[in-house]
């Protein structure tokens, strides 16, 4: 069926040709005013022959929009146009608009061509949207525009839409080839078996060899065999991980075009998916000024998919966090000792010592880690060539940030914290790192 269009518009090239004829209707007029009629004639010509163009140009027959309904925040969800326009499919490619909320990507809309497809009257193209926040996002409208073979009369149609997108966090880090390949040779193998390390089950016997720790001499054994032997045990399982996420204003800020609060999610996720390979529990916490959520613990990849919908329940908020009352919360609702992973930002002393008074609470009862992400903008100001005296104080006051930044994250390893302070791509990974070695070392049970 055909769909209603706009009346014929003139493209530019048209004004551009009327704006060139007004001169020569001065001319005229100074010259030989007897001939008056030419300019209004020429002006009618030049109508006459964008209406021509644009009815030259065909109708539209039929259009339509095709999306994913499930992208990840960060990553190119794709808008793809289909249109049928009466009309030549060699001629100009015509231009689409499709206009959405700002969360979906930067300026509200994505403009892109159809090229032909080859087939008659058929047209075909491909916008992208880089969602900017997680949350459900919602399509408006549709705008098409293609003009006649002189390029002079333009045609339009629009569609309203009333469609969505569901903006998850980001898992292409769990993609990555790299972690696959870690999979792939490390003991986390994709056949549940037995992995040898340093927990406290017994698995085997085996003969002592020079660089083994000498408490793991099994003396009854040695005795029995004539030589030395050492105990080799099954490495922890079961332990309980919790990913705790501030969602304040600070985690609130972008860092290379997304919030904080989204590149710690998708580097938590990373680790998570690790942790359960490894046999244990993950849990998710997120909290403001208030506690947003507590997920149950998962135990198995299979329901790895729960924590991501959970993930993305974590809303962004424009408070202050409440460090006292989320932590003496989390504390509350964990009966054994447990690896907990903080994922916060300070952006003033005050905070920073309310932050550092309640992680010192906790670090009595569990292993904590905490991560923050590199601030390059203020290392960027406090490390910039002055030109002028303003400079020179904005330059003072970000040295002096992050003199204070590098203190707070000292006194939180006096406490035995382990700090992550690193760029975003790097965070997921480090943190695997330091999971493994407390893991190894029997530090989390």
């Amino acid at each position: 069926m055909k769909l209603p269009a706009f009346p014929i518009v003139p493209t530019p090239r048209a004004l551009a040709l009327l704006v060139l004829l007004a001169p020569i209707a001065v001319m005229v007029a100074a010259t030989a005013p007897s001939a008056w009629i030419v300019a209004p004639a020429a002006g009618l010509a030049l109508l006459v022959m964008v209406l021509l163009d644009g009815w030259m140009a065909g109708s539209l027959i039929d259009m339509e929009l095709v999306f994913a309904a499930d992208v990840e925040v960060g990553q190119p969800a794709a808008l793809r146009v289909e249109a049928e326009i009466a009309r030549d499919s060699d001629a100009r490619p015509p231009e689409v608009v499709v206009g959405f909320d700002p969360r979906l990507g930067e300026h509200g809309m994505a403009t892109f061509s159809l090229p032909g497809t080859g087939q008659a009257s058929r047209f075909s193209g491909t916008g992208h949207a880089v969602p900017l926040r997680r949350g459900t996002g919602q399509l408006h409208e549709l705008w098409i525009r293609w003009s006649g073979p002189l390029g002079l009369g333009t045609r339009q149609a629009h569609r309203s839409l009333n469609a969505a997108i569901r903006v998850w966090p980001d898992l292409s880090p769990v993609r990555s080839p790299v972690l696959q390949s870690f999979f792939r040779d490390s003991q986390f193998g994709i056949v549940a078996r037995r992995v040898r390390g340093e927990g406290t089950q017994f698995e085997a016997l085996s003969e002592y060899a020079a660089g083994m720790d000498r408490r793991r001499i099994d003396w009854k054994a040695s005795a029995r065999h004539t030589r030395l032997y050492a105990r080799e045990n099954e490495a922890e399982r079961d332990n309980q991980i919790v990913f705790a996420f501030d969602c304040g204003q600070s985690m609130c800020e972008p860092v290379d075009g997304l919030p904080r609060i989204d590149r710690a999610i998708s580097a938590a996720l990373v680790a998570a998916f690790v942790a359960l390979k490894g046999g244990d529990k993950v849990a998710l916490f997120g909290f403001a000024d208030q506690p947003q959520l507590m997920t149950p613990f998962v135990t198995d990849t299979r329901a790895f998919h729960r924590l991501q919908s959970a993930a993305a329940q974590l809303d962004y908020s424009p408070r202050e966090p409440n460090f006292t009352l989320a932590l003496a919360t989390l504390t509350a609702r964990l009966k054994r000792r447990s690896l907990i992973v903080l994922f916060s930002d300070f952006a003033d002393p005050t905070s920073a010592q309310t932050m550092v008074e309640n992680v010192e609470r906790l670090v009595r009862h569990h292993l904590v880690i905490f991560v923050t992400m590199v601030d390059i903008e203020l290392d960027d100001l406090a490390g910039a060539e002055p030109d002028s005296l303003s400079d020179i104080a904005v330059a003072v006051s970000a040295d002096a940030l992050a003199r204070q930044r590098a203190l707070v994250l000292q006194k939180l390893r006096h406490l035995g914290v382990d700090v992550i302070e690193a760029p975003y791509q790097n965070i997921g990974y480090r943190l695997i790192d330091l999971y493994l070695k407390a893991k190894q070392t029997e530090a989390i049970g």
